[in-house]
């Protein structure tokens, strides 16, 4: 490969200047895979605690809405919960983190969750949708951390190899290249010498 390189000092400045961009997005991308590992073990951190947190509040909206059905007529049940009124939507901002768009979630809510009547419900199902909601807000702080990290993580992936391959490929190569046409140019320099002193001595004798 190196016998096809033009060892020129033209070529040998236009390395030297590729190995210098090369060096430069080096470091670049370096600083950028470790803010991005920085990020993401701040995110990750956060998802443990917001997990057991969601289950917990599964759990217990699961047991308000059981202790709910034990105190209630079925058709009483089913009746507050037949048409609901609160009404929601998931808004989706794209935000930007060292350069990846991740998801930023909130939600839109519209009318009351408890719109049934009184009379003939019991306080453990205003305890349970109460729970409820609570565990949804949750699960949306989660999905949208998870989202994030996932997105981070494989981000890094990428990057991370950028920088291997720069560092132990692209740039070892084009130094082994400059240093392959430096020795060229010192054999044709060396071969000019030779040459031009024993022209000398031609001329002299």
């Amino acid at each position: 490969m190196l016998e096809n390189v033009n060892a020129t000092r033209m070529e040998q400045l236009q390395l030297r200047k590729r190995v210098a961009l090369a060096s430069r997005g080096h470091r670049l991308l370096s600083q950028k895979r470790d803010e991005i590992s920085r990020r993401l073990v701040k995110i990750a951190s956060t998802i443990k605690p917001l997990r057991d947190k969601v289950e917990k509040e599964l759990l217990e909206t699961t047991r308000r809405f059981m202790m709910a059905r034990a105190t209630m007529e079925p058709e009483d049940m089913r009746a507050a919960l037949d048409v609901p009124t609160k009404k929601f939507s998931l808004v989706i901002k794209l935000v930007s983190i060292m350069s990846v768009a991740v998801p930023q979630l909130t939600k839109e809510i519209e009318g009351e969750i408890m719109c049934y009547g009184f009379a003939t419900t019991s306080g453990e199902l205003d305890i349970a949708l109460r729970a409820l909601e609570r565990a949804f807000d949750s699960l949306i702080d989660l999905a949208e951390k998870e989202k994030q990290a996932q997105l981070l993580a494989t981000e890094l992936q990428t990057t991370r190899r950028r920088v291997n391959v720069l560092e132990h490929v692209v740039i070892p190569e084009i130094q082994e290249t400059i240093k392959y046409i430096g020795s060229k140019l010192s054999d044709a320099e060396r071969d000019n010498t030779s040459r031009l002193m024993k022209i000398t001595d031609i001329i002299r004798g």
